[in-house]
């Protein structure tokens, strides 16, 4: 994604963006299970809605694009989540996030109700409404946050690993999942790990 990256003045002219399926006819051959239906929604929708450009097909310049559009769908599909919510927000689009039931990552890092837009499974044949309605100096302050580099660094994997990249924010997650007791895992003040300092110098064997 990276070598990908546009220069950031570059105009964002695509109002909505999604490149994905949106039926699963080898998997539901029925229709109507996958994404819940939400998916199947967006192409019924807005397939002929000029701010919208939704389509199956997965151009070359499929990043470059993210890069161009204002709001990004992250919808479901069989899971909550998909790797366009990473796209997202490291190419600075506004992800829309329709997925009722999902859990998002590095909250630490991320304020997702501030850069992103949530949107009930049950309210995608409105999305053209509620996306139209959002406020300028609300998109503007979104992209505004998405343009901090520490969102981009917590969403990737750079080699070899740096501070606040995804590597970290995993383990960070982790310590708050471990058995606290006094000083064992952080130390007095600490919200997280310093793990590019080397092992925490308090921790108690088991």
């Amino acid at each position: 994604m990276q070598n990908h990256l546009i220069p950031g003045e570059t105009p964002r002219s695509i109002f909505v963006y999604f490149r994905g399926l949106f039926y699963d006819t080898g998997n539901d051959p029925e229709g109507g299970y996958y994404a819940r239906g939400a998916r199947a929604s967006v192409w019924e929708n807005f397939k002929n809605n000029p701010l919208f450009d939704i389509s199956t097909d997965h151009p070359p310049t499929y990043y470059e694009d993210m890069q161009r559009s204002v709001f990004c769908l992250c919808p479901l599909g069989w899971a909550p989540w998909s790797p366009r919510l990473v796209e997202a927000v490291v190419f600075g689009c506004i992800p829309v996030i329709i997925a009722d039931d999902i859990v998002l990552p590095f909250a630490d890092a991320i304020p997702w109700e501030e850069i992103g837009v949530f949107v009930p499974e049950e309210d995608v044949p409105r999305l053209d409404s509620i996306l139209t309605s959002i406020p300028t100096e609300d998109i503007l302050r979104k992209q505004r946050l998405l343009a901090n580099p520490s969102m981009k660094q917590a969403m990737l994997f750079p080699q070899p690993a740096q501070a606040g990249d995804a590597f970290h924010q995993i383990l960070n997650g982790l310590a708050r999942k471990l058995p606290h007791g006094e000083d064992v895992f952080l130390k007095p003040g600490q919200v997280r790990l310093n793990w590019t300092a080397g092992p925490v110098g308090d921790l108690k064997p088991w």
